[in-house]
């Protein structure tokens, strides 16, 4: 089949076994031994369609991990992600819609509300699932653990993202103490995980930037944020796992940090209209893992072709070097069309 007769609204099937070790050779920076994919998340409606399977509006915790590893494995990814239920931190009224204002839902405001604030117990979370997960998993799979939020997301949630730039001038303790609060909860949870031999690396999922610039000074995020997330990646090495840092934004200032400090294996997420995943990938990929990248807003406006040999070039590009995983700049929302993302994954499995 030519590439101007192919159906793109057709899901591709992967005629390859999983095998977690090209996505660990990729985050080794090494060349894997075929094209790799690499997503944070899909959406529900598009699970459905490429596992070939429903769920219902509330399933359990089992049956929607069962949906995200049948959906991963069939399209070719060699893993699936995985958030361990019953762990999140509360936050007041959002007034929800398609996106909202991160100045909505904080409910610490001082000292006082700190102390009342209901702060959550990583060691109740439902870690049994992950073992459950070993009568599911293919041979060959592995589990990637997220978060419900990372250090900074959680801090801008539970505070507010102008509160917390106001108490970081007016009440410092009281900031070192809500990052503290939340970053040593989430050190737990992923030692927790990690205690699981279905987890093959974890995600820091924690966005840290806005267009053109990081969402609090440098300095501040190696004050308040970066301290916590060098303790899971070392908890992440400790039990023998990479980790990946999923992060939004313009990260120019702190990428020597990421890398050299931090020292994660991998970085998720790119814009275009920040840095084009290209030249991320010759800047980078002798340093770190480059997984992504292909432009969320490109692939939504243009057609399947252009999508598909922009991925394909981009694989070819990588080849020689490897440390490289297609993916799109940083998960598949479900405005994104579904023949766009197909011709994606299919440039990698074609490549096969």
């Amino acid at each position: 089949m030519t590439l101007h007769t192919q159906n793109w609204s057709e899901a591709p099937l992967a005629s390859t076994p999983p095998s977690f070790e090209n996505l660990l050779a990729v985050l080794r920076r090494e060349v894997p031994s075929r094209p790799t994919l690499f997503e944070f998340f899909l959406n529900r409606p598009l699970y459905q369609k490429v596992a070939r399977m429903t769920v219902g509006e509330a399933p359990d915790a089992l049956a929607l991990a069962n949906l995200y590893i049948t959906a991963y494995r069939n399209v070719g990814y060699d893993y699936a992600t995985q958030l361990i239920p019953k762990f999140n931190f509360s936050v007041g009224e959002i007034h929800r819609a398609k996106t909202y204002s991160i100045n909505e839902g904080g409910v610490i405001s001082d000292r006082a509300s700190f102390d009342a604030y209901s702060w959550p117990d990583p060691d109740a979370a439902n870690y049994q699932i992950l073992d459950d997960l070993k009568e599911i998993l293919p041979e060959g799979m592995k589990i990637i653990v997220h978060s419900p939020g990372g250090v900074l997301e959680n801090a801008i949630r539970v505070v507010g993202y102008e509160t917390l730039c106001v108490l970081i001038a007016l009440d410092e303790q009281l900031v070192f103490d809500i990052f503290e609060a939340i970053g040593s909860r989430l050190i737990r949870y992923y030692e927790r995980c990690l205690e699981h031999e279905t987890v093959g690396a974890i995600i820091g999922n924690d966005d840290w930037g806005f267009k053109s610039q990081t969402m609090l000074s440098p300095a501040d995020m190696r004050r308040f944020v970066f301290p916590w997330h060098k303790e899971i990646v070392a908890r992440a090495h400790g039990a023998g796992r990479p980790a990946i840092l999923h992060s939004c934004g313009c990260l120019f200032s702190v990428m020597d940090d990421i890398v050299d400090d931090i020292q994660y294996d991998g970085k998720h997420s790119y814009e275009d209209t920040i840095q084009p995943v290209e030249q991320a990938w010759e800047k980078y990929h002798d340093r770190i893992a480059i997984m992504g990248g292909m432009d969320v807003d490109f692939v939504c406006r243009h057609e399947p072709e252009a999508v598909y040999e922009r991925a394909k070039a981009m694989l070819e590009k990588s080849a020689p070097s490897g440390a490289y995983a297609l993916g799109t700049g940083n998960s598949v929302p479900e405005y994104v069309p579904d023949p766009q993302y197909f011709a994606m994954i299919r440039a990698a499995l074609d490549m096969r």
